[in-house]
């Protein structure tokens, strides 16, 4: 007997639909019925005891648009009515084929109590050397389960038997040994569809899992690495990026693709003349820096202080820690300089690793503008943190600090802007990497941590999005009710300097006062 999967109650009404649709199709005049199963991800999740709510549903004699079609024509009748709930199916979207986004024949995406639902044909590819795009027909459940990237990905569920089909032989074995591993021949597979190398890194973090030794030597080849570059648009690689960083262990995946030397074929401008080559000896200090500081609130950790100040304050949820790994990507890049345009322009010129991130993983305008600002505003960032380490050394104090630096260190956390923990994250790991003995990595670590407390200490972790009480209108009336210019950003600016100076003033009238006081500077024509 095989090895078989415990359904939950909606899992069993599921596969009671499918079989009953299955037999409807069988009893029309000139169809065969249809043998179903469940493939890939969900028959690995279930077998490793975790839920899912997407199922491919492989079907082997029809397209999943023509047994969606069935599907619904079955639940029009009486018995069916009768025995599954009303509205049990969602619409039907049909996915037409279009090799150039990886879809080769038509699909059908649908909900079904609750889950969403893929209906696919059962397939085989044949690839061409002169075409990255297979040549897909119908297959039998042996060639769909080969085409596919790993073997953990290859089992099925018969629904007909309620049996797990390991059809490449080794599927089985190969999550009892927690191995990812190429149904056929490595070198031939990535060859194929390059992407796979990022999909088995992916799989490889998500699982735990190691990764075959054959074929991480077929991964690390340069011939595979060229065609990733080159033949796979930037796209699918986004796409497999973001899921990678944002699984149960981003630090693994990076480690993968340091150590197979992936990070030029992932990680740059492909369309870059110059096809630039980033420098990674010293990559992986920053994100095993990272990792630590990621890990430091967990209790056995046993973390220093300096470690979880930063942890606490730079990654407060998962948006911070996704930028963070996303920001530590291009930390090769951090001390870039941009390449001078072809004409001269007055417009500010976007960060080689803004570039890199837009053109090699295709980063959207939020993660690009993220990364734009946390490469501008590294030299400042580090200006800051030093002069308040300075500082502290020279004053003895504590209230001549506070009144001499609340203002300047307000002012220049608002002008990192509203992912200024981002920017001083990506600082922090630029200059860890370039760190050469652990005790200076130490006190990088160290010297950011003050500066940080100190910030939290004077209330200042949130002033990016403190409201000005002071605003233009009053400032114009105060200064004779001229129009606004060039000055008015200084003048706001000398006003939100008394503010950050008196935190707990909310009238008005002294920032007004200090504006006047100080109107030469404001060069009023």
């Amino acid at each position: 007997m095989g090895v078989s999967i415990t359904l939950t109650d909606k899992e069993a009404t599921l596969r009671q639909l499918l079989l009953d649709t299955a037999d409807h199709i069988g009893a029309i005049e000139g169809y065969k019925k249809p043998t179903l199963r469940f493939t890939g991800g969900w028959v690995r999740d279930k077998l490793l005891g975790t839920t899912s709510h997407d199922i491919d549903i492989g079907i082997d004699s029809m397209t999943g648009f023509h047994f969606g079609t069935l599907m619904k024509q079955f639940l029009t009748q009486t018995d069916a009515q009768s025995k599954y709930q009303q509205n049990v199916l969602g619409g039907l979207a049909k996915i037409e084929a279009n090799p150039e986004k990886s879809k080769h024949l038509e699909t059908v995406t649908t909900k079904i109590l609750g889950f969403e639902i893929d209906l696919v044909n059962l397939r085989k590819e044949t690839y061409s050397e002169d075409s990255r795009n297979p040549v897909v027909e119908f297959g039998s459940p042996e060639e769909d389960a080969l085409r596919r990237d790993a073997t953990v990905n290859a089992l099925f569920y018969n629904l007909s038997t309620s049996e797990v089909e390991d059809l490449t032989g080794r599927g089985l074995r190969d999550m009892k040994l927690k191995v990812i591993k190429t149904p056929l021949a490595p070198f031939q597979t990535f060859t194929d569809d390059p992407l796979r190398v990022l999909r088995h890194i992916r799989f490889a973090s998500r699982l735990g899992y190691c990764i075959d030794p054959e074929d991480k030597s077929a991964m690390s080849d340069h011939r595979i690495k060229n065609a990733l570059k080159a033949k796979i648009s930037r796209e699918r690689v986004g796409v497999e990026v973001n899921k990678t960083l944002k699984g149960p262990d981003p630090h693994m995946a990076l480690s993968l693709i340091d150590s197979l030397n992936l990070y030029n074929a992932i990680f740059t401008d492909p369309t870059s003349l110059e096809n630039d080559v980033l420098q990674t000896e010293h990559w992986s200090t920053a994100y095993n820096q990272l990792q630590e500081i990621s890990i430091a609130r967990k209790p056995q950790e046993k973390a220093s202080s300096s470690l979880l100040t930063l942890a606490n304050i730079l990654i407060r949820d998962t948006e911070d820690l996704f930028l963070a790994w996303v920001l530590v990507c291009f930390i090769p890049w951090a001390r870039v300089l941009p390449k001078p345009p072809p004409k001269p322009t007055t417009k500010k010129l976007p960060s080689p690793a803004s570039i890199a991130a837009r053109e090699g993983i295709k980063a959207d305008n939020k993660l690009c503008r993220v990364i734009d600002d946390a490469g501008k505003s590294l030299a400042d960032i580090t200006v800051l943190k030093n002069s308040f380490a300075e500082l502290q050394e020279a004053s003895t104090s504590p209230l001549k600090r506070k009144l001499v630096r609340r203002d300047v260190q307000g002012q220049a956390i608002r002008s990192l802007g509203s992912h200024w923990r981002s920017s001083v994250m990506f600082a922090l790991l630029a200059e860890v990497s370039e760190a050469t003995v652990d005790e200076t990595r130490q006190a990088l670590l160290d010297r950011y941590a003050a500066w940080l407390t100190e910030l939290q200490s004077l209330d200042l972790l949130d002033v990016d999005r403190l409201k000005p009480i002071v605003n233009g209108n009053l400032i114009s009336k105060a200064l004779g009710g001229g129009k606004g210019g060039p000055w008015m950003k200084k003048a706001m600016d000398i006003a939100m300097e008394w503010q950050l100076r008196n935190p707990d003033e909310t009238d008005p009238a002294g920032g007004i006062e200090e504006v006047v006081s100080r109107k030469k500077e404001l060069d009023i024509a």
